[in-house]
């Protein structure tokens, strides 16, 4: 299988599994402090990952190499997951996917900084395009609430998250050392999971664990092993395979895939309006995944 074709099925994999997590997180956000969630998945995640390490022989040397790479990636995971999770307290699912498909956008910007990896003017126009449909959901098809930057603060908080997610991307793969994709997964999140412990202590000590309801622990599990270890190593396979921007072009697929998961919880579909900017974002994925040779 050719190295692009790879990196295309693993970012469609990734766009799926990510879905689930504004769907179950939704449902979720509130019930439990969104550092004590993450720190705990890290972990659980991070035991996953460490089975599959130890099976293909261990951590190799090579990964201690510059071991300051872990904790930033970890951070920066570590920032986006928590950060999803307040959002979702007060933002609906498909609103927070449409964030999500601002970071193509922003992974452009810090591929060219650290890669000087360069957008053609298909890519350009496709990152307008997908732009325009996730604002147009976030602010609800509603031309006024887009002037006057009505954006709900669950919205906002995402955003911020999405940043460190738009920048994990170019910096793993400017920072590879050539480590099998299991043992860069497994050093995130223990660096991830070793991070949000030390600032969520507080609060990972406060919950109620034994009290949490049952949609909790399915969440955990799902997070943990399907949106945080698997959808982890995807994306490092996509990161080493395509440019940073094409790489989270699959992110358009999010609201679309977030529909399906809410249509499957009973939830009626979004109205036109909100259909029309996920239109949108469809048309920026078919244009950014258009072959460019030269594009990288």
């Amino acid at each position: 299988m050719p190295p692009r074709v790879g990196g295309h099925l693993a970012m469609l994999a990734f766009s799926l599994l990510i879905a689930g997590s504004f769907s179950l997180g939704a449902r979720v956000a509130g019930l439990i402090d969104p550092v004590a969630l993450t720190a705990l998945r890290f972990w659980l995640a991070a035991g996953v990952v460490g089975m599959v390490v130890l099976a293909q022989g261990g951590v190799p040397r090579a990964a201690w190499v510059a071991p300051w790479r872990w904790p930033v990636l970890g951070g920066l995971y570590a920032i986006y997951f928590v950060l999803m999770f307040k959002g979702l307290e007060t933002a609906p699912p498909v609103s927070a996917a449409a964030v999500f498909t601002l970071t193509p956008l922003m992974a452009a910007g810090f591929g060219w900084l650290l890669l000087r990896q360069r957008l053609t003017g298909r890519m350009v126009l496709a990152l307008v395009i997908g732009g325009a449909g996730a604002l147009w959901v976030v602010f609800r098809g509603d031309p006024a609430r887009l002037l006057a930057l009505q954006v709900g603060q669950g919205e906002a908080i995402y955003a911020v998250g999405c940043v460190a997610h738009a920048l994990y991307t170019p910096l793993f793969r400017r920072t590879s050392r050539g480590e099998r994709l299991a043992v860069a997964a497994l050093a995130t999140s223990v660096c991830g999971g070793a991070l949000l412990t030390i600032w969520g202590w507080g609060a990972i000590r406060a919950t109620d664990w034994a009290a949490l309801p049952t949609i909790v622990w399915v969440t955990l599990a799902y997070t943990a092993v399907m949106a945080t270890a698997a959808s982890m190593v995807l994306m490092q396979a996509a990161s080493l395979r395509l440019p940073a921007a094409k790489v989270m072009a699959y992110t358009y697929l999010t609201p679309s895939w977030v529909i399906g998961w809410e249509t499957g919880f009973g939830n009626p579909p979004p109205g036109i309006v909100v259909l029309a900017g996920v239109g949108l974002t469809l048309a920026a994925l078919a244009l950014l995944l258009r072959d460019e040779p030269q594009a990288g």
